[in-house]
């Protein structure tokens, strides 16, 4: 199978189901911004975890792949997964296994700390930015609601672990200084 097909030279993509759409068009911005949100995660994973964190964020890249199908494909389909409640709950368990090991928050943090975690940080700017192409396009079209919950907790558990990695490597959080205070 060749790399290219020149299909899209035009400035159009097909969606999952052949439906042909602008690259600009909301729902590839959706799916297009989860593909990058997984690119960041590869990218913290590279930088090294230790091997339980490696292996959520396996999951969470495995995961990413079935929301990045979810938003290309517009409709019903029985030939994709979708996402369900049952991911997001899972991630939710991953957050509070993963949080009850952290000391508490006192007050907001910088991204930051080691390179892993910094990256994980990078992870989760990126999943809001397609938690917000999510909303723009479930705001236009129909949309599986799942993936809109999903984003949102996702985004949650990268921040966790971002955290979890940083003091797994004994390097402290990096504590937000406000300008006002600082002179």
């Amino acid at each position: 199978m060749k790399i290219y097909t020149r299909t899209g030279d035009e400035g159009q993509t097909g969606l999952f189901g052949g439906q042909r759409v602008a690259k600009d068009a909301l729902r590839v911005h959706a799916y297009g911004t989860a593909d990058e949100c997984n690119a960041a995660v590869g990218l913290a994973r590279a930088a090294g975890v230790d091997a339980e964190l490696d292996a959520l964020l396996a999951q969470v890249q495995n995961q990413l792949f079935v929301v990045g199908a979810d938003l290309a494909t517009p409709g019903e389909s029985s030939h994709i997964p979708r996402v369900t409640a049952e991911e997001t709950r899972v991630l939710e368990e991953a957050i509070d296994t993963l949080e009850a090991t952290l000391e508490p928050l006192k007050q907001f943090i910088l991204p930051g700390g080691t390179v892993a975690a910094a990256q994980l940080h990078l992870a989760r700017t990126v999943c809001r930015r397609a938690e917000r192409w999510a909303v723009s396009l479930a705001q236009e079209e129909p949309l599986n609601n799942e993936v809109l919950g999903y984003l949102n907790r996702l985004s949650d558990f990268l921040f966790v672990a971002a955290r979890v990695a940083n003091a797994r490597a004994g390097s402290p959080d990096v504590p937000w200084v406000s300008p006002r205070q600082a002179t």
